[in-house]
């Protein structure tokens, strides 16, 4: 799950890129809404956390950019706005949910989740490869019956992957899936070392990971 906060107040969302982190979540920060329109120009979010203070206008000018442009990624507005008409004109406004400052990260990590799931039904849903049944809800995978031990690098990667088999990724394109825009200090071409440790545990499945060089990576089973 990739998530964009946009949020001014440095702390606070250090605090909870940290938290996510340890989910296996990666949140991308942008703190204006100018810096917002950015990101997502580039990059698709399965949720936004969205502050209503921000220093270039309010939250909910993105908000409303995002639904006349039938954008229906979940939104949760996060703000130390606490009255009931603040509220209102929020999800009037298209918010998907709403939670004040100061808050449990427990609660935003669980919310965030209940909005991920409410959005797409599919993710309830077991994907099957051969012996290999996936369980995007919560990135869990078993292989001709037992449980496979992933990290949550692997299992991002896996999630990637089997969601698009039969398409060739990028090293690019999965490496967005794993890895935030503050993880500078990590090369695109660490995916390398994680399809490496997939396909160890894919071997003798009849479950493989092809390689088109310049192209990019493709699940599927073997021919």
């Amino acid at each position: 799950m990739r998530i964009l906060m946009v949020e001014d107040a440095d702390d606070l969302a250090e605090g909870v890129i940290a938290h996510l982190a340890r989910s296996g979540v990666v949140c991308d920060l942008a703190p204006s809404i100018e810096d917002a329109r950015d990101a997502r120009a580039v990059q698709r979010y399965d949720a936004v956390i969205l502050d209503i203070n921000l220093p270039d206008g309010s939250g909910l000018s993105l908000l409303r950019e995002m639904r006349a442009a039938a954008d229906r990624t979940p939104v949760l507005m996060l703000t130390a706005l606490a009255s009931v008409d603040d509220r209102v004109e929020a999800l009037d406004q298209g918010a998907d949910d709403y939670l004040g400052k100061p808050f449990d990260q427990r609660e935003l990590e669980a919310r965030l989740r209940a909005l991920v799931r409410r959005e797409a039904d599919r993710k309830e849903e077991q994907i099957q490869l051969g012996g290999l049944s996936y369980a995007p809800k919560d990135r869990s995978a078993l292989l001709d019956g037992r449980r496979l031990d992933l990290t949550r690098r692997e299992a991002a990667l896996l999630d990637a992957l089997i969601r698009h088999q039969g398409q060739f990724l990028s090293k690019e394109r999965l490496y967005d899936s794993l890895y935030g825009f503050e993880d500078t200090d990590v090369g695109v071409n660490a995916i390398e070392l994680y399809i490496a440790r997939l396909r160890k545990k894919f071997a003798g499945s009849g479950v493989s990971i092809a390689t088109r060089r310049g192209v990019g990576y493709r699940i599927g089973r073997d021919e």
